[in-house]
């Protein structure tokens, strides 16, 4: 019987300053398809943003040249065999929310890193907390979510 988890996360990057944030969003959701050294399978679905700083009155904008913070929130659900039995005191894959975000960290850094090179820093990948999710995204940012996402976030829940 397949176990499951889902979790809410919040993904922030430095990105070159003609970056496409949709195809940034498509990144992130090809990306979250197979995670960790087993291969489990998870989804992600969420809505990405630029976090550029504002720009007051009398200040400058950004110069053309000059990195653009994205961010990401959304869910990232796995449903997978529960291959032995866990202590967790989470649901989900025989594996804790530290583990699968450990494992979507390490998969989303190396995608950013081929896809766009040397950024200065690797991406930010956490847990927040599902209400964050809701109460923080802002209404301008674009939906993404990974093929197949609605089943397996169904399924989780």
């Amino acid at each position: 019987m397949p176990d499951s988890l889902i979790v809410p996360l919040f993904v922030t990057t430095d990105l070159p300053p003609h970056a496409d944030l949709a195809e940034f969003g498509e990144l992130l959701a090809r990306t979250a398809r197979v995670l960790g050294p087993d291969g489990y399978e998870a989804s992600l679905s969420g809505k990405v943003f630029w976090l550029d700083r504002p720009v007051l009155p009398g200040q400058r904008p950004a110069a053309d040249d000059e990195l653009r913070f994205a961010g990401l929130l959304g869910h990232l659900a796995t449903t997978v065999p529960t291959t032995v039995p866990t202590t967790v005191p989470t649901s989900g894959s025989g594996r804790g929310v530290r583990e699968v975000v450990r494992d979507v960290r390490r998969a989303i850094g190396a995608a950013v890193t081929e896809r766009y090179g040397d950024v200065g820093a690797a991406p930010a990948v956490f847990a927040i907390r599902d209400r964050d999710v809701r109460e923080r995204t802002p209404d301008s940012a674009l939906d993404v979510a990974t093929p197949r996402a609605a089943e397996l976030v169904g399924a989780a829940r």
